[in-house]
């Protein structure tokens, strides 16, 4: 094999496993997305993915009304004044799960059954490794970030009790992230959606015990629904995926499987974070805003995230169907999933727009009192905003979720920086002149200065793979599969065996 950076193999299945794996493959509850309409098996396995992110906002938007109904606009300024460094450590969490279940659907689309449980076992003690480094080193430092983000003083001790004990839950962001994404690389999107719906009406019942009965903030509520999903996702695996089985030898740490692992999820990770880094430096301006311009964004973020979980479901749909079917060779699927994708998007990003100029600040009415009308005026020209821009969204996580099913994180890495250029520009340069108006359009602007840099991305790494698999089948080798192995910048050989 070529020594490189970045390779992709083409590689045969072993015909003496094929029989006996694939027949328990088809007896549990995985998803082959390599045959069939893609537009059918997009939408069959968006919708529960849809709704297990709905549920996943609708608590954390719970969150937010209890908070703003029960403790006041302060204390839902305090919890939204975290809002960018939140986004900035659990998003770097989501992002390296989300990066570790490539490998797994590449292999599963290529039947390595093998290698997938390798890839799986190496992941549990990555994600083990970097739960614990992550808790201690954000809980030591949460105060002093907020500090650097200029949080107002009148919020500053309810921002940092409640960012304090999300951090603290770190390990099982990762536990649930980690098994609901290895779930879905296998094609199995439901189960996940079930575990929500259970967390979700616990998270509700605990943030009014924690408010009512100890007094306390909802952050807790919080930390433990999301273990109580991943306590779930865990049996639930042990029990139905038997090709998950894994044996003492393939529990082993080995170098090759962390370097892919590593190269995949760490660079997913940082696209969250580098994302994020942007969102750090609006936040420190809207900060100086004043607390009521901090409990508007907030409040308008709350509800444009509940909105957006149909472009987030799109996006991880994405990023399975294209691992899957690069696993197996078929990249001629992989357009085709990404045109029917972006019909989905337009059409609901119209319909999303419509509802949100017209009900936008009656929504808002969930956070907040009808008699602050200056703060409900806030929310509602930035939702304006934002939804009139949703298709531009729409495409960024399309495109970049599917550059990552490929196998090229390094490139979705930069469109993060994009983003973190963007809205630092109009954080550092025109919130201080233009103020709120200025914030209303920083996500916009983001989210153009990212699909500057998708598309054209997209159509090379698109045209770069597929001529390099054609000249090696032209040499007379037939590919059984892709795999992809280095540190996702770039293919710099192919080399393959017949089936």
């Amino acid at each position: 094999m070529e020594g490189s950076s970045f390779q992709v193999v083409l590689f045969a299945e072993n015909l003496q496993n094929v029989g006996k794996e694939v027949f328990i493959m088809a007896k549990s509850v995985t998803k082959d997305m390599t045959v069939g309409s893609p537009m059918k098996l997009i939408l069959q396995f968006c919708i529960p993915l849809f709704f297990g992110m709905l549920f996943q906002q609708f608590y954390n938007m719970m969150d937010t009304i209890i908070v703003g109904k029960f403790l006041g606009v302060h204390a839902l300024a305090a919890v939204g004044a975290t809002g960018s460094i939140n986004f900035m450590v659990i998003g770097f969490c989501m992002g390296v799960c989300n990066g570790f279940a490539i490998p797994v659907a590449q292999q599963f689309g290529a039947k390595d059954f093998h290698s997938l449980r390798k890839y799986v076992a190496n992941s549990v003690w990555l994600s083990a490794a970097f739960a614990g480094v992550m808790t201690v080193a954000v809980c030591l430092l949460c105060k002093q970030i907020l500090g650097w983000m200029r949080t107002p003083a009148d919020i500053m001790d309810g921002s940092y009790a409640y960012i304090f004990v999300i951090f603290l839950g770190i390990p099982a962001t990762y536990l649930y992230n980690l098994l609901s994404g290895i779930i879905r690389s296998m094609g199995d999107s439901k189960s996940p959606l079930v575990f929500l719906v259970l967390s979700s009406v616990l998270n509700i019942i605990l943030d009014l015990v924690m408010i009512l009965v100890f007094h306390m903030g909802v952050a807790w509520a919080t930390v433990i629904s999301q273990a109580v999903s991943g306590i779930i996702c865990l049996v639930y695996m042990v029990k139905r995926f038997e090709i998950l089985r894994i044996s003492k030898e393939e529990w082993r740490l080995e170098a090759r499987y962390v370097g892919v692992l590593c190269n995949m999820g760490i660079p997913m990770g940082l696209q969250y974070s580098i994302t994020a880094i942007g969102s750090v430096i609006l936040q420190a301006a809207v900060n100086s805003l004043g607390s009521l311009a901090v409990a508007a964004v907030s409040t308008s973020t709350k509800i444009s995230m509940f909105f957006c979980c149909p472009f987030d479901a799109m996006g991880s749909t994405m990023a399975t169907y294209a691992g899957q079917n690069v696993g197996a060779g078929k990249l001629k699927r992989v357009s085709e999933g990404i045109k029917s994708t972006s019909v989905l998007g337009l059409v609901y990003s119209v319909a999303a727009c419509g509802v949100l100029v017209l009900f936008g600040s009656k929504i808002a009415l969930l956070f907040l009192d009808a008699s602050e009308t200056g703060i409900l005026e806030n929310v509602q020209m930035l939702l304006t905003a934002n939804s009139a821009f949703f298709f531009p969204l729409a495409l960024v996580n399309i495109i970049r979720f599917m550059i990552q099913g490929m196998g090229f994180s390094a490139f979705a890495v930069l469109a993060g920086v994009c983003e973190m250029v963007a809205r630092g520009v109009v954080g550092l340069g025109l919130v201080p002149v233009f103020g709120y108006l200025a914030v209303c359009f920083a996500s916009p602007v983001a989210w153009i200065f990212a699909d500057l840099f998708l598309v054209p991305a997209y159509l090379y790494l698109r045209k770069k793979l597929d001529k390099m698999i054609k000249d090696r089948e032209g040499e007379g080798t037939l590919a059984a599969g892709v795999t992809i192995e280095g540190n996702g910048s770039g293919v710099l050989a192919v080399s393959c065996k017949g089936k």
